[in-house]
């Protein structure tokens, strides 16, 4: 009889065991089934999605539009070099090559530079839009490229774009980028041609994150709601005399009204920062229109990823006469925010034969989405850059009067125009764009608060009635057209000094820090020149704070005129460092470039370690100019470890802590647990001392800042703590721990009793005390138990790398998109060495946690004694594809500081290629 039946009751015969055991294994079966299914389906899906865009990088592909062949040869790191026989072919393509690379990037910034980031990612990007089509980027770059830039400019942007749009021919979304696959799941963008106008657009997004002092003057005018003027001074110090100015041999001639060459001073002075100018427009209407101001520049996505305080970058060339060489070596590597890709692309276009029909011979750092190259060498020069920082924005705050604005006692109207924004997934809004007569765009308009808060309060005494209210408007270089594009082209093929000033000249936005070397002569020749449409301000007025725009004499009066723009060449002492300080001395020129330099810190440490190779009667190699590079020495601890020593701490676990500090270099590498101590001091210093004692729009307030975990409390991430805050508060928080905050506490240490020590109360601790040593003792202890809660109680397993990594993030999806798209994009973490103002910058907000947050976004060391000896790196690699080889295959030996052997003859080149592609006509 079976099992499980009855042979008497009449019943039907029970179901077997066996035969339920089979359905179940049945069941599960399918289920495995059907998921292996769903991953199969889903693996082909990425992996035919991730195939179909990857470049075609070997064989031959037929271009309409080209006049001849062109070889497109790429290294084992797949960064191409182009060779072409007319300017023309050259730039196109390059445009190919990048859109093959990198599309959906330059995509994504065009929508940005145009504000029509809505009809890509939908309603989240409509607040961003109406800010960008109310500053009208793209308007101002149409308009430059119809009446300012030259007939040849125009045919290579022209030529650029036919490359783009000759890549872009018959694809879809899905052939392009697994980005536009998984925006395809969401709404029905489609990518459209590339237009001339926006490459040049992309000069405006750069001049926008490189403008310079703005956010200085919003904070300075906030911090008036709460500190009086010395406080005031006592944040924004004066450039300190210690530190060099970029030119130091060179000095402003009243009688000719040019700046010469030689017989200035050595000083050291910069120009006052202590926010005291009379232009001030006073009163709550002004902080509360800032407070919104800052909402909105919170959230407007940066375009070449420098949105940040304290972020700066090293340039540097010394003279043959002190290299192994006897050429000229030149390092430069800016200092950005960490993005992926990284937002250079290495790249070489050269003339197989350079005439007047090709003219081209260069090689260096590109951005996708322009034509030419922006840092690097040709065949007879090289040359570097760093943000100068000199101050092109100003803020007006204008008096509103019925549909106009108040001007010299005159109501004046807007100028006012009609922007659609078209959103993916919704419908379409419209704004109303407001400019002054003289082209200021009414930046308040864009929050209907800041309009109310205007009507409603009050202003200083300065201020006409308050009417219909106030609002903000600017005045900015970059909303003028210019003619940068024409500078990038001149300098590609500059041939010496000459040909270098004079495409320095073209270079109105933005204003940054050129460095130059030749190896014509027996040593070779160097050089630094500031360019830039910098603007010239009434007697006693400086640009530090937000002016009242309704009187005539807060305008800006003129610009400075190239020829008395500060400039060295061939200095008597052999280099030039530039690292976003003092461009010249103060008391030796007639004009204020701006009263916010960096403070000098990682400028002094470069001559510092040069001097010293000199002195010492050496001579600097590459990989001098490499290890310089990588210098991770903490100027501030130099300052502070030798007071924190001498404090007597109870507590043997913190005393355990404090003894890390003693014999330290201060050197901040990854696995030090010195280092690792000491920033967490460094931070705690910072919040005790002035988190709390700053107005609420500028620091993180209460317990997401200001509780640190101690041995009686859990321990809470810092991460999740500021999450939970919100972003805007981590990225905005103050102080941020760049070096104007190792200038603030360096000064303050002179008094020991000042009010900015003063520790906050907090339960049990003790009561609030201006004492400086008390205040360090208690950040020491906060520190330990920081650290404890992170790192573990063991200070054995303690390290900065550990505190101090870096995650690569896809800008946009890889920010905002799905978990699985997420993972797909992103990378990391590296554990880094470094820190805050050191030559190896790698940032992190001192309010926002340990997190590496700006990086040196490339490093290269040019060698002018034989240019196929130069050295690169980028910070990811060629590729924008997420599954490519070539994606994140610099990133390690940049996490490491190697650098890369960098072709550039023809000959060095053939010998390091790995894939050649023939573009036919």
């Amino acid at each position: 009889m079976p099992p499980n039946t009855t042979a008497t009751s009449g019943d039907k015969p029970g179901k077997s065991g066996r035969k339920k055991g089979r359905k179940l294994r049945l069941f599960v079966l399918v289920l495995v089934l059907a998921i292996i299914g769903g991953v199969a389906y889903g693996a082909y899906w990425s992996i035919s999605t991730v195939r179909a865009s990857f470049p075609q990088t070997t064989g031959s592909i037929t271009l309409d539009g080209l006049s001849g062949p062109v070889d497109v040869e790429r290294d084992g790191n797949g960064i191409p070099q182009v060779y072409a026989s007319s300017d023309e072919d050259l730039f196109m393509a390059q445009g190919y090559v990048q859109a093959q690379d990198r599309f959906y990037e330059m995509d994504v910034r065009r929508h940005l530079t145009s504000g029509r980031l809505s009809e890509m990612f939908g309603q989240s990007q409509v607040k961003n839009d109406e800010f960008l089509r109310t500053l009208g980027w793209d308007r101002i770059a149409k308009t430059e490229f119809d009446t300012k830039l030259s007939a040849s400019t125009k045919k290579y942007l022209q030529a650029y774009a036919k490359g783009v749009n000759a890549y872009l021919k018959g694809k879809d979304g899905k052939d392009i980028s697994l980005e536009y696959a998984a925006l395809g799941f969401t709404n029905d963008y489609k990518p459209t041609e590339w237009t001339p106008v926006d490459s040049v657009s992309w000069l405006k997004a750069m001049a926008w994150d490189l403008r310079g002092n703005m956010q200085d003057e919003i904070d300075r005018s906030l911090m008036t709601s709460r500190l009086g003027p010395k406080q005031i001074a006592d944040l924004y110090p004066e450039y300190p005399e210690r530190n060099k100015t970029i030119v130091q041999e060179g000095k402003y001639d009243e009688q000719s009204g040019t700046f010469e060459q030689g017989g200035g001073t050595s000083g050291s002075g910069g120009t006052s920062a202590s926010g005291t100018s009379g232009s001030a427009a006073g009163g709550t209407a002004l902080q509360s229109q800032l407070s919104g101001l800052y909402e909105l520049l919170d959230d407007l996505p940066t375009a070449v990823g420098v949105n940040g305080n304290g972020i700066g970058s090293n340039s540097w060339v010394v003279s043959g006469e002190h290299t192994i060489t006897g050429k000229p070596l030149l390092a430069n590597d800016p200092h950005l925010s960490a993005a992926l890709p990284s937002v250079w692309y290495q790249m070489g276009l050269h003339c197989r034969t350079v005439s007047a029909k090709c003219q081209y011979d260069v090689a260096g750092y590109t951005f996708a989405g322009m034509p030419g190259v922006i840092i690097g060498h040709n065949a007879e020069i090289a040359w570097g850059m760093t943000n100068s920082g000199v101050d092109v924005t100003d803020l007006y705050l204008e008096k509103l009067s019925g549909d106009g604005y108040l001007y010299d006692g005159k109501t004046k109207p807007f100028k006012t125009r009609t922007e659609t924004i078209k959103v993916a997934g919704g419908a379409s809004k419209k704004i109303v764009v407001r400019q002054t007569a003289d082209g200021m765009p009414l930046l308040s308009d864009r929050d209907d608060e800041l309009v109310e808060v205007g009507k409603k309060a009050g202003v200083g005494t300065e201020a006409p009635d308050r009417g219909d209210g106030y609002g903000i408007a600017l005045r900015w270089t970059a909303l003028d057209p210019g003619t940068s594009m024409d500078a990038v082209f001149a300098m590609d093929r500059a041939a010496d000094w000459g040909d270098f000033r004079d495409a320095a000249k073209l270079f109105d936005v933005p204003s940054q820090n050129l460095i130059y070397a030749d190896g014509a002569g027996s040593s070779g020749n160097i050089g630094y020149t500031l360019p830039g449409k910098i603007p010239t301000r009434a007697k006693g007025q400086d640009g530090s704070v937000p002016a009242m725009g309704w009187d005539s004499k807060y305008k800006w009066t003129g610009f400075i005129k190239s020829d008395e723009l500060p400039y060295e060449y061939n200095p008597k002492r052999g280099y030039i460092v530039t690292a976003n300080q003092a461009v010249v001395d103060k008391d030796s020129y007639p004009y204020t470039l701006t009263t916010d330099w960096g403070y000098g810190t990682r400028s002094q440490r470069i001559n510092d370690l040069i001097k010293g190779k000199i002195d010492g009667g050496g001579k600097i190699s590459t990989d001098d100019m490499r290890q310089m590079q990588l210098d991770n020495s903490s100027e501030i601890a130099t300052q502070l470890v030798p007071t924190l020593l001498k404090i007597d701490i109870d507590d043997p676990d913190v005393r355990q802590a404090q003894k890390l500090l003693e014999g330290w270099d201060y050197t901040q590498d990854p696995d030090s647990a010195a280092a690792a101590y000491f920033n967490s001091v460094w931070r705690n210093i910072l919040k005790l001392a002035f988190g709390n004692k700053l107005p609420k729009e500028l620091r993180v307030e209460g317990q997401c800042l200001y509780v640190t975990p101690t041995k009686s409390t859990s321990a809470v991430d810092d991460t999740d703590k500021v999450r939970e805050c919100g972003q805007r508060a981590a990225d905005q928080a103050q102080p941020d721990g760049g070096d104007r905050w190792f200038e603030v506490v360096r000064n303050l240490m002179e008094d020991e009793h000042s009010d900015w020590w003063t520790t906050p109360a907090s339960g049990t601790r003790p009561g609030a005390h201006n004492d400086m040593g008390k205040l360090f003792a208690r950040a020491m202890i906060d520190a330990r138990w920081e650290l404890t809660a992170k790192l573990g109680k063991d200070i054995d397993t303690w390290s900065w790398g550990r505190l101090h990594r870096l995650f690569l993030k896809n800008q946009t999806l890889g920010t905002a998109g799905p978990a699985f798209l997420q993972y797909a994009l992103n990378r990391g973490p590296w554990e880094l060495g470094g820190g805050e103002a050191a030559v190896d910058a790698t940032g992190w907000n001192a309010a926002g946690g340990y997190g590496v947050v700006w990086v040196p976004s490339m490093r290269m060391v040019v060698n002018l004694a034989d240019l196929d000896k130069s050295k690169w790196i980028n910070l990811t690699g060629a590729s924008g594809h997420a599954f490519s080889a070539h994606y994140t295959d610099q990133t390690d030996k940049w996490a490491a500081g190697e650098l890369l052997p960098w072709a550039f003859t023809q000959k060095a080149v053939e010998a390091s290629t790995s894939d050649t592609l023939e573009l036919k006509p």
